[in-house]
């Protein structure tokens, strides 16, 4: 049998580089000041017993511009950040009780970066994504108006499934993304470009009859899930001969 050997962990406090044994060690606190907003710690190596000075400091509060953009609108306002802090794309941050996401960070040359420290950034532009405007086209008939409902985040919509749009019901015809649109499939909401309505009386068809309407109505959704289209039984008219002697007409 193998035996378990105790392993006591050794756990440092106040660890930090020491600039004599060049070690990060645990340090003992001799003495604490606070100078403005930082504090100054005089400190005992652990490991050399040598004492130093060990200065902290707040990183200066800068303000940088963010252009926050919900749907058509955009709004430019100033927001407080500490300047070592790190920027970067898609991070996520909350402002008037709202969720944004940021989009694009420019340097001060006006080159755009994937993450910068804040005091080197000129401009930020951030998306609203605690809820997302979705773009409509609502046709009903030869008439099509444009509209657009803000909704949650991660929302689902579906091809051919009812919406309800200012206490009136549609059927979602197509919903266009990015890279195409699709009919049947199912969508998050912050992935939709725009999405299609028909007005269900328009778009209700006539009772699919022969097999090949069942067969097509099954295929778009019309008949559940049974695929097997009825066929109809003809009637066949059985003519016989007629052997009966057309009468002359007498002269």
């Amino acid at each position: 049998m193998v035996e378990e050997l105790d392993i006591e962990e050794e756990v440092l406090e106040n660890v930090t580089t020491c600039p004599a044994c060049q070690l990060d060690s645990g340090h003992e606190v001799l003495r604490e000041r606070k100078v403005g907003k930082g504090v100054d710690f005089l400190l005992k190596c652990q490991e050399c017993s040598n004492v130093h000075t060990v200065e902290f400091r707040e990183p200066p509060a800068i303000m940088i511009p963010f252009i926050l953009t919900d749907g058509p609108t955009s709004e430019l306002v100033e927001l407080e950040l500490d300047a070592d802090e790190i920027l970067e794309i898609d991070d996520r941050f909350e402002d008037s009780d709202m969720e944004w996401k940021i989009h694009r960070i420019d340097d001060k040359d006006g080159n755009a970066r994937s993450s910068l420290r804040a005091d080197k950034v000129a401009r930020v532009n951030a998306l609203r994504t605690d809820m997302v405007r979705v773009r409509l086209t609502m046709t009903r008939g030869e008439h099509s108006t444009s509209d657009s409902i803000l909704v949650p985040e991660g929302e689902m919509f579906s091809g051919g499934t009812l919406i309800t749009i200012n206490d009136e019901d549609w059927r979602i015809r197509a919903i266009h993304t990015g890279s195409g649109r699709t009919m049947k499939g199912t969508v998050r909401s912050e992935n939709i470009r725009r999405i299609y309505l028909h007005s269900p009386e328009v778009m209700r068809r006539p009772d699919p009859k022969t097999p090949q309407e069942r067969r097509q109505a099954w295929k778009e959704g019309r008949l559940g899930y049974n695929p097997e289209p009825e066929i109809p039984v003809k009637t066949h008219r059985i003519s016989r001969p007629n052997n009966r002697r057309r009468k002359r007409p007498r002269s």
